[in-house]
């Protein structure tokens, strides 16, 4: 019977060594260029946190003067982009530096007629670069602060911090009623000056016309 160990050494031949682990910087690069956000989060008053969720970026959106309004922190890192139905998208800078980037904590705190209370707080993935909060409150002015989150040593930065106030819904409807009624009463005007175009151009000069032909036969 032949043995097997020439057969074995030729499939590790084949085989070949495993691969190399990728270097933790290239591993950390790999991961914030992942397509998924990973995120959690935690109500107000949950002892404990919410369930893992994941959402996919608005990479390349771009606030338009007809959609949304753009709020920025004031060193510009933050911008929180409130849009007309009533969401708010928030995006960021990549932070720096980026080696030893855990993640983000986002805190949300809105005002009310005689304090101050919290909202929603959510941890996520060092691969965010943006956040959307689906429904937010009209007519009530928000603070939202995002801190990144470094592995220890290095210690957390200051975090980027930006108020807003959302506009109302009713105010919203009412605005756009008001566009529309102004469209249509600007159309009617010009309809209106159309109509005594006309009336003028072919109603007045035939009557003028006939006289003078009146007045030439007399003479002649």
């Amino acid at each position: 019977m032949p043995s097997p160990l020439p057969a074995l050494l030729a499939l590790l031949c084949l085989c070949g060594p495993p691969p190399a682990a990728a270097p933790p910087d290239e591993q950390q690069q790999q991961q914030q260029q992942q397509p998924w956000c990973p995120y959690k989060v935690r109500a107000e008053g949950a002892a404990a946190a919410g369930r893992l969720c994941f959402r996919p970026p608005a990479r390349g959106f771009q606030c338009s003067a007809r959609a949304c309004l753009a709020h920025r922190s004031p060193s510009g890192a933050l911008v929180a982009n409130a849009l007309r139905n009533g969401s708010v998208l928030l995006q960021w800078a990549p932070p720096r530096p980026a080696a030893g980037l855990r993640g983000f904590a986002l805190n949300c705190s809105w005002d009310g007629t005689y304090t101050r209370f919290p909202c929603d707080s959510v941890e996520l993935g060092a691969s965010c670069r943006d956040y959307l909060l689906p429904e937010a409150h009209g007519g009530v002015r928000y603070r939202l602060c995002l801190q990144p989150r470094y592995a220890p040593p290095r210690p957390a930065p200051p975090a980027q911090c930006v108020e807003f106030r959302v506009e109302p819904a009713a105010m919203r409807d009412i605005v756009v009623a008001m566009t529309a009624v102004g469209g249509s009463i600007c159309v009617m005007l010009v309809f209106i000056c159309l109509l005594v175009a006309y009336i003028t151009e072919n109603l007045m000069s035939p009557a003028g016309g006939g006289a003078a032909s009146s007045a030439a036969s007399r003479r002649a």
